[in-house]
């Protein structure tokens, strides 16, 4: 007899107003363990209907929450942030279940997801103005920060819990009600997020979690009442949601995707080198868009980094995450493996040296796993050079020259990270200064910025004007406005039709 799926696994809704909301739109999407590839569960997916109804009480909450003063604020950012803290395994656990990464790179992301609600806890000190006094006589000015409103955040599979953090919490800080579209593939973390924020002392409303698809997705760019919108993804997408919301008002800051270029001197650190790449290749299986997917070998570098890394890479435990010694865990789902699979083929044909073949590789009968891959020799026209492969596979080009590599990177439609490993710190200076790339790691392979500083690429790696989370984050959820303020002597008033002077 037939087994009804649907039945057997849990039902995840929305939050919606401060408690668990089932959608009623009679749509749903299954959410897998990707160890396993079994179906653990069913997510809600809002219509636009839903998502119209619950904006509204986001809008609701929004005046409200914007009169707290700062220190309330703060206060409830502060509690929000020892829960988090405290609650930071059972956290981990949850992302490893639904996106597979193994639980020391999720206890990793949630660490640096804590550090942006740290930097957020000091909302006073970053919402302070200027003021100016006798710009005229008897006439202050002075500028003041507010919110914008209700904001949303899109965030993507690969970082459930770091990336609405990145957004969430400047957010929060800055007086607005924040809404979250997290992905449908992996949902529960964003639900255990806003429990946290309603036992630090939130308020209803302000926080609101909204699964769904592309209905969803437009359902919040084209609503009047959101004020701006924040996404980390793919660059098409990232694009579709930038011109979207633009079209329609909103503020719109758009991460897009990322191939992501370490370019290795002949004097570098072989070792520590080969070290970085796979770190940084291969962790969370790759699906990270910070992650290193393309070694730029220069002059004599070039054999001895490859030996290093193949050398590597048989030590490395593909398996669960949840499983203690695992080093990589499964992709996030069967055909994004099918998809990254492909590409070796593809690379193989046009020209590429499989020096590791992930798909050899012993990895568990079930769950959606692929081993990890290093191609050589790989050129500037193929594919799994020009394509975003968001998978463990690990691209070496080989150039002459510093001029040549820098060339390689500057010509890239991707501008996102990008590191150097040399033992020259005038090449490392020069490289920082010549490289067109957002963020620039020097013998650092991830160069993600603290939370202090503010994170986004360039070019076809970002969509808007300004970076996420940081000072630049917090001027994103906030707006400027200045005041021109004289309390003057009612003797001394008089008609003056005359363009404003200061002298």
């Amino acid at each position: 007899m037939a087994l009804n799926v649907q039945c057997m696994t849990k039902r995840i809704a929305h939050w919606i107003d401060g408690r668990e909301t089932p959608g009623h739109s009679g749509r749903t999407s299954p959410v897998f363990n990707p160890a396993t590839g079994r179906q653990t569960a069913q997510v809600d997916l809002a219509s636009k209907d839903e998502i119209d109804a619950a904006v509204a009480k986001a809008a609701e909450a929004a005046k409200q929450w914007r009169h707290a003063s700062l220190s309330k604020r703060s206060a409830v950012l502060f509690k929000f942030r020892e829960l988090l803290h405290d609650r930071a395994d059972d956290l981990a656990a949850i992302v490893t279940a639904e996106h597979g990464k193994v639980l020391a790179d999720a206890a990793g992301e949630i660490a640096r997801g804590l550090e942006n609600v740290e930097f957020a806890t000091g909302v006073p000190q970053l919402l302070k103005g200027d003021f100016s006094e006798q710009v005229s006589s008897g006439v202050d000015v002075y500028s003041i920060r507010q919110p914008l409103g209700v904001v949303a955040g899109i965030t993507p599979f690969n970082f459930p819990a770091m990336v609405p953090l990145w957004m969430c919490a400047n957010a929060i800080a800055c007086g607005n009600a924040f809404i979250l579209k997290p992905s449908e593939k992996d949902p529960s973390a964003s639900l255990f997020l806003a429990r946290l924020w309603q036992e630090a002392g939130l308020p209803d409303g302000v926080f609101s979690v909204l699964h769904g698809d592309k209905e969803a997705v437009d359902a919040l760019l084209v609503n009047p009442d959101i004020a701006a919108v924040s996404f980390v993804g793919s660059t098409p997408i990232a694009k579709y949601i930038y011109e979207t919301g633009t079209a329609h008002g909103k503020r719109v800051q758009a991460l897009g995707g990322a191939k992501n270029h370490m370019l290795v001197l002949p004097d570098a650190d072989v070792d520590l080198a080969a070290d970085a790449a796979v770190s940084a290749a291969y962790g969370a299986a790759g699906e990270r868009c910070m992650a290193i997917s393309v070694a730029v070998a220069v002059g004599a570098a070039g054999d001895k980094l490859v030996d290093a890394i193949a050398e590597r890479l048989p030590k490395l435990t593909v398996g669960n995450g949840a499983d203690p010694g695992t080093d990589m865990g499964p992709l996030i789902t069967a055909e994004h493996r099918d998809k990254v699979a492909g590409y070796l083929d593809a690379g193989a044909e046009a020209g590429a040296t499989l020096v590791v073949d992930g798909r050899q590789a012993e990895v568990p009968a079930e769950g959606f796993f692929l081993g990890t891959t290093l191609m050589d020799h790989v050129t500037p026209e193929m594919s799994v050079y020009t394509d975003e492969i968001f998978g463990p596979v690990l691209c070496v080009v080989r150039a002459e020259t510093y001029d040549e590599a820098i060339e390689l990177v500057n010509s890239n439609q991707f501008a996102n990270g990008t590191a150097i490993f040399t033992r020259d710190g005038g090449a490392a200076r020069r490289f920082q200064f010549d490289v067109e790339v957002g963020m620039v790691g020097i013998n650092v392979p991830i160069p993600v910025p603290v939370a202090y500083y503010s994170f986004g690429g360039w070019k076809a790696s970002l969509f808007g004007d300004t970076h996420m989370y940081g000072p630049e984050g917090v001027n994103f959820y906030s707006r400027a406005k200045v005041v021109t303020s004289r309390w003057p002597d009612p003797s001394t008033s008089s008609v003056d039709l005359g363009f404003p002077r200061t002298r």
